[in-house]
């Protein structure tokens, strides 16, 4: 097992850490979506809002992790090799993903200290980032909710291009990003 990466894969702490912070994003958008399912004030529908919060802010504090590990080792080269403006497009979504991972959960969580309410993490409450402030709140969440729409096109976006690139482009981009299997 590779926990470095090398010219040809990521390293399987690199893949390890792509694949949870996936997950947690379906788990945060699954735990916010089905809270619907439930009555306004009823245990469900709360227990699914807090995890909500604590799975966002986990993405916040894993997601400087994995800017860490990006930066600490060069990413694996795409072969056959793409095109610039294939690169340029790759940069500018893994840029987009990043910015989104990064401002969601700080909007969540300043969104709930405008809110006036607690910023729950899994047994720790998290200090306010602003006093009590209605119209403030109003604003962050039309933008929090705005920007969580836009989050299910960069992932599946993401994900298009990866099956793209597999299928259709034949080189090796998916490859690179699933665990290895066994010989």
């Amino acid at each position: 097992m590779q926990w470095k990466n090398t010219t040809d894969r990521y390293g399987s702490l690199s893949i390890a850490m792509h694949w949870l912070m996936l997950a947690l994003l379906v788990a945060v958008y699954a735990c916010i979506e089905l809270r619907e399912f439930y009555p306004k004030g009823g245990d469900p529908r709360e227990a699914l809002k807090q995890w909500h919060f604590m799975l966002g802010l986990a993405v916040f504090a894993l997601v400087w992790l994995r800017l860490a590990l990006r930066m600490a080792g060069a990413a694996p080269q795409i072969r056959p090799a793409i095109g610039v403006w294939q690169h340029r497009v790759a940069v500018a979504m893994h840029l987009a993903l990043y910015v989104f991972m990064l401002a969601m959960p700080l909007l969540g969580w300043l969104l709930l200290s405008a809110e006036g309410e607690p910023v729950p993490f899994f047994g720790l409450e998290l200090p306010a980032l602003v006093g009590p402030d209605p119209a403030l709140a109003d604003s962050v969440e039309e933008l929090h909710e705005t920007i969580g729409t836009v989050g299910y096109y960069l992932v599946g976006l993401h994900a298009a291009a990866a099956l793209f690139h597999h299928y259709f482009q034949r080189d090796n981009t998916l490859l690179r990003m699933l665990p290895q299997r066994r010989r």
